[in-house]
């Protein structure tokens, strides 16, 4: 009779533990040695404050004062950057005011002081502690590789300054202590990282009421931005059916009046008109089904986004290849506008990118959709290139959408879109 192993189901969420552990280990390391970066930095500007308080005991320091506080507004900006990248985004506060009395008054002067004090002290010796662990685990574990060429006086008492290492049983002992220190550094360092942000997090913040009036703002500029490809759509489609349908409609009305004159005096002539007029309906008619299209193909009404999707790579003069993971149906505006940025992506790309491949990644994550779509052309792709990227930024904008694009010269390209499909 086989027996039931009761930790089988638990070894995979041990394995997903250590895992798990190592990354947050790992990036609160990058968050220790970033925030030293910075601190580096506010140890500078902290030097330069202190010397412009220093002159102004003479009265010279105030006309010093909005220099300085520039100087620590670019620093705490850029710790700003640095949060917003691992978090919640911090919104950067006004410019600091030309003179002296409005730069020292501003309210984001004083709490940006305040964090200067202690990220240049504190956040310094944090960061120096959090990369000293890890490289001193590194030592330890080399350390019987290179403690034969070490003098006598770094041997001893080199097992936390109680045992000596001047023999190989001695030089393991000090490998092996590379096991505390790396312990230690998984326990500490994310702690660590988390209490060198706090005081940006809590100084650095914006004023009440900011994001409200960011968020409008953005509100306004999308609305905006929809009046606008909505007007462009109104107009496109326009000149379609004016210059191209309706020409060809009124062809066929002009090639139908002569038929019917010459009906009576020269059948043959009449044939041969209703023939053009024939031939010239149906372009008008093709004409009018490709207009129909462009305002929302039916292929997505009659399958899925990923299968449209699909179809369109399959059209591609480029060879595409699509991966998209759409479960189930988003809404008809959500999965218009990705048919249509990733059918201009594929154009642009046969267009002007001398690519030989291309890749369309299509995901949904929670209430949005990601698309990216790269290429490995030349690159050195720009919006305002007159290469319909700027139709994009439009259309996904609208929708309250995300565009971004990495095409530096050589290639590759990346267009990133992101949609919300939550609405």
């Amino acid at each position: 009779m086989p027996t039931h192993d009761p930790t089988a189901g638990q070894r995979p969420a041990r394995l997903w533990d250590v895992s798990a552990r190592g990354r947050a280990t790992l990036d609160g390391l990058e968050h220790l040695v970033g925030g030293m970066g910075t601190a580096a930095l506010a140890l500078v500007a902290l030097t330069l404050l202190a010397a412009v308080a220093l002159a102004g005991l003479t009265g010279v320091g105030l006309r010093l004062a909005p220099g300085g506080l520039r100087v620590l507004r670019a620093v705490a900006n850029r710790e700003r950057a640095r949060l917003s990248r691992w978090g919640p985004q911090i919104i950067d506060p006004d410019p600091v005011p030309d003179d002296w009395r409005g730069a020292i008054r501003q309210p984001a002067s004083g709490r940006e002081l305040r964090w200067l004090l202690t990220h240049a002290t504190l956040g310094l010796m944090l960061g120096i502690v959090g990369l000293t662990l890890p490289l001193r685990a590194a030592l330890d574990l080399t350390f019987p590789l290179y403690w034969p060429l070490l003098p006598d006086s770094e041997r001893a008492g080199a097992v936390l300054e109680i045992w000596d290492a001047y023999d190989l049983r001695g030089a393991l002992l000090v490998s092996s202590m590379s096991l505390l220190w790396l312990a230690l550094a998984v326990v500490v360092i994310p702690v660590m990282a988390r209490f060198q942000a706090w005081p940006g997090r809590r100084l650095l913040s914006a004023d009440p009421g900011t994001d409200l009036a960011l968020r409008v703002a953005q509100l306004a500029a999308t609305r905006a931005a929809a009046l606008d490809a909505h007007a462009a759509e109104l107009r496109r489609i326009e000149r379609s059916l004016h210059d191209g349908t309706q020409n060809r409609i009124v062809a066929v009305n002009v090639l139908l009046g002569a038929a019917r004159r010459a009906v009576a005096r020269d059948p043959a002539t009449a044939d041969e008109l209703l023939e053009r007029a024939q031939d010239a309906a149906e372009q008008a008619l093709a004409e009018l089904r490709a207009v129909v299209r462009s305002i929302l193909p039916p292929v997505l009404a009659d399958r899925s986004l990923a299968d449209a999707l699909t179809g369109l790579a399959a059209a591609s003069p480029v060879p595409c290849a699509v991966d998209a993971e759409v479960p189930g149906r988003c809404p008809a505006s959500v999965e218009a506008t990705a048919y249509f940025v990733v059918a201009e992506a594929l154009t642009n790309i046969a267009k002007h990118s001398q690519a030989r491949q291309a890749t369309v990644s299509v995901r949904r994550t929670d209430d949005r959709v990601l698309i990216q779509i790269t290429d490995d052309g030349r690159g050195g792709a720009v919006e305002d290139g007159g290469s319909g990227l700027g139709g994009i930024r439009r259309r996904t904008e609208a929708l309250d959408g995300v565009f971004a694009l990495t095409s530096p010269p050589g290639g590759p390209t990346t267009m990133n879109v992101s949609l919300p499909c939550g609405l």
